[in-house]
């Protein structure tokens, strides 16, 4: 059944920006927000905390299917460790079954009384949310990304190893791109938008002005700010 709100799905890889533009995408069209890989991430995160192995199947279902949302608040899912683990679960069939109906349910029923959502993964407008009335496929190259990524670690007061994170994006690609179940690819409907040239405002912009002409609600779109 198609989402009855306003969705916009995001999709990009490790470190595109896809995050950052998501969340200020819904303040300003005032939407719900749901970061997919956070629910990857919590189930990497319980299994590191298990002592359990990432690849361990068995036991990642057991934690996607035993998902507390009011986990996803968790500081620790934003280690790189806990994000290299969210990678391989989210690799496994069964723990992207089990977490696909909670996105489903976000987009069609938007938490807060929201008019719509907008919901950024690595698959929202390919499989959970197709029938989204705007899709977004952010990219940038991956030097691109991981100079990003770096900035950002070292903000956190991060030791960084050089290379590493370079290496650590291309084996994400890698994976991602080619997995079994729900492989990272653009939807043959989604505006495609490189960020390797732009700043956050610049990709906004054309992010926003893209939804936009996906609204029936005019050029102020579907519920942007005032």
């Amino acid at each position: 059944m198609p989402p009855s709100s306003f969705v916009v799905a995001i999709d990009g890889p490790t470190a595109s920006g896809k995050g950052t533009l998501a969340k200020r995408l819904a303040r300003h069209l005032g939407f719900a927000h749901l970061d997919s890989g956070l629910l990857y991430r919590a189930v990497g995160l319980a299994l590191i905390r298990a002592g359990k192995d990432p690849g361990d199947q068995a036991a990642a279902l057991a934690a996607a299917e035993g998902l507390d949302p009011a986990g996803l608040a968790d500081p620790d899912l934003r280690q790189e460790r806990t994000g290299q683990a969210a990678s391989v679960v989210a690799a496994m069939p069964e723990v992207r079954a089990a977490l696909l109906a909670f996105q489903r349910r976000f987009a069609a029923a938007p938490p807060g009384g929201a008019k719509g959502a907008v919901l950024d993964g690595r698959d929202i407008g390919t499989v959970v949310c197709p029938a989204a009335a705007a899709k977004i496929f952010l990219d940038a190259g991956v030097e691109k990304r991981a100079a990003r990524r770096e900035k950002e670690l070292r903000q956190r007061g991060e030791i960084i190893i050089e290379g590493a994170v370079l290496r650590d994006l291309q084996e994400r690609d890698a994976r991602d791109r080619n997995r079994a179940v729900a492989p990272l690819v653009a939807a043959g409907d989604a505006y495609v938008l490189d960020t390797t040239d732009m700043d956050a405002d610049q990709a906004f912009e054309a992010a926003l002005a893209y939804v936009n002409s996906r609204s029936s609600g005019g050029p102020g779109g579907p519920a942007a700010e005032t």
